[in-house]
């Protein structure tokens, strides 16, 4: 996926290639780069919400809902991932629970009407799933072991943040804090809050602006989606991080290298990002972790 600029036409990268020794500020992307999240891991995440929903919302066979589930969850990325808009989880929902009371869902060449989709179900009822779903996935991936003491020792010298699409920002916020990461971050900057996914330059904007405006020359990103995460950095001037270790069965959306850009770093594993930086310039300014708003 290339960028282009406002205008609609390609815009030309910073050569940023190589220059690492002034990187004052990184961001890690956190599905698969913080967080591996395999197929197993989100099954169970899908399996306690879906519980929750036939024993509060619809009596239906966990199947139904699994079917249901799947089907509008690709859906979702079909329809927004192109526009560069995140796959909202409230949306997404108020359209399984329509259909599990028995409404049909439109052909794949027609859009939803989430207007007709409502009548079906309340506000109150998705704020209620959407949370069940949001603190599933806190209760059943936990946090790799290694990466809070990598981060901690990142954040002795650089400012750090989460710089993530994810469809329900709340859900990184839980974690971070479960964590026990928020010590060390900056910012967490996620795409249900600024609007637009990464490659969008706006995510990127927002995160530069949240680590305190620095100069994109001392940004590295760090991320296993080559168009989102090394695409979307280079071309807002930041460096990149390849990380090339995610889980082979995820299911999480991803992209393959495409030569359209290089990254200053290719990693097997988010482990390797420590020894493949040179000693850290100047401490940046006191950290003060708070949630974009």
């Amino acid at each position: 996926m290339t960028r282009t600029s406002t205008s609609g036409t390609p815009a030309s990268p910073a050569s940023t290639a190589g220059r690492l020794d002034d990187i004052g500020y990184i961001t890690f992307d956190f599905g698969n780069t913080l967080v591996p999240v395999d197929r197993a891991a989100l099954r169970r995440v899908v399996d306690l919400t879906g519980a929750w929903t036939i024993r509060h919302l619809e009596p239906v066979p966990i199947e139904t809902f699994h079917a249901v589930w799947a089907e509008e969850r690709e859906r979702q990325f079909r329809e927004e991932i192109p526009r560069f808009r995140e796959a909202d989880l409230a949306i997404r929902f108020g359209r399984v629970i329509a259909r599990l009371r028995g409404m049909a869902s439109p052909p794949p060449d027609l859009a939803w009407d989430d207007a007709a989709a409502a009548e079906r179900c309340n506000p109150g009822e998705i704020a209620a799933a959407v949370e069940v779903y949001s603190r599933s996935f806190v209760e059943a991936i936990p946090p790799p072991p290694d990466v809070g003491p990598l981060l901690a020792r990142l954040a002795a010298a650089r400012r750090l943040g989460i710089l993530s699409n994810w469809p329900f920002a709340a859900t990184i916020d839980r974690y971070v804090e479960a964590a026990g990461w928020a010590e060390h971050l900056t910012a967490v900057v996620v795409s249900q809050r600024i609007g637009s996914i990464k490659p969008h330059p706006s995510i990127f904007a927002a995160a530069q602006a949240a680590l305190g405006a620095p100069t994109p020359a001392v940004c590295l990103h760090v991320g296993d989606d080559w168009a989102a995460d090394v695409v979307g950095a280079i071309w807002a001037g930041w460096r990149a991080a390849h990380v090339r270790g995610r889980p082979e069965d995820s299911p999480l959306p991803s992209s393959d290298a495409d030569g359209s850009v290089e990254a200053d770093l290719e990693l097997a594993s988010l482990a390797d990002l420590e020894g493949a930086l040179p000693p850290a310039p100047p401490v940046p300014e006191a950290r003060a972790h708070a949630p974009e708003q």
